[in-house]
């Protein structure tokens, strides 16, 4: 293993606390997945089309209701020039169970693309590690500036990202096992209380376990800093050979 090669050591503030791997770990987390206020945002939109239905059973009424909170969460955040990715990912997914629940008249279809989506997104985490590039990692990379470094160069990473993509996985698939019966069985106010009562926990469960396995595992390599730092000497060797040429 080459210097390069060697995982980034964590930098001390001598006039604050220690960088630790585990605070680095929590807030590139918090980042990645929206901290609470990204929670509030997904659960939101569902919570209130639930409440509505339950009320007065008006369909239209409730995915009005729903897709209208959802875009106000956008406005907010773009007039505060906020990170808005959480929020259309929100919208995207509200005006999805709008189209296929005003399509079959079934109020319990504007839960679909969502049940849908946590399925494929189960599979896709499952399928990844499997292959070797376990999709936590594909996520988390960048926001620890290592993109895909921890493939090759890190295989303490590696096997990190792999647990942390298998509990995503069988995390969402106990969720799957749970909503698709309700689906088939429960009416829509049933499903739907479920639904948001299991949006927080199996999501905080996950990004818990994502926290333990990395706060352990070796530190990220940052390859923008060895990029930085691969420029500052071939700077270097320039100056230096220039000053040659001029001697």
């Amino acid at each position: 293993m080459t210097s390069l090669d060697k995982p980034t050591a964590q930098e001390r503030d001598p006039d604050g606390p220690a960088t630790t791997p585990q605070a680095i770990t929590e807030a590139a987390l918090f980042e990645a997945f929206g901290g609470v206020r990204g929670m509030v945002e997904t659960v939101l939109p569902g919570l209130l089309f639930v409440t509505i239905f339950t009320i007065n059973k008006d369909l239209h009424i409730s995915a009005i209701a729903a897709l209208a909170v959802s875009l106000l969460l956008v406005a907010v955040r773009l007039i505060r020039r906020d990170t808005v990715k959480h929020a259309f990912s929100g919208v995207f997914g509200v005006a999805f169970g709008v189209v296929f629940a005003m399509m079959t008249g079934n109020a319990k279809d504007f839960y679909l693309p969502g049940m849908l989506y946590t399925l494929g997104l189960a599979l896709a985490y499952i399928i990844t590690t499997l292959a070797g590039a376990p999709l936590i990692g594909l996520i988390l990379g960048p926001v620890f500036k290592e993109n895909l470094s921890w493939r090759t160069r890190n295989p303490g990473r590696k096997k990190a990202y792999a647990k942390a993509s298998w509990a995503w996985g069988l995390i969402l698939l106990a969720k799957c096992a749970i909503l698709f019966p309700l689906y088939w069985w429960a009416d829509t106010t049933q499903l739907g209380w479920v639904l948001v009562a299991l949006k927080i926990p199996p999501f905080l469960l996950a990004v818990y376990l994502t926290w333990v396995f990395l706060a352990k595992a070796p530190p990220p390599i940052d390859v923008f800093a060895e990029m930085e730092e691969q420029e500052r000497a071939e700077k270097k060797r320039e100056a230096a050979a220039a000053q040659e040429r001029e001697g």
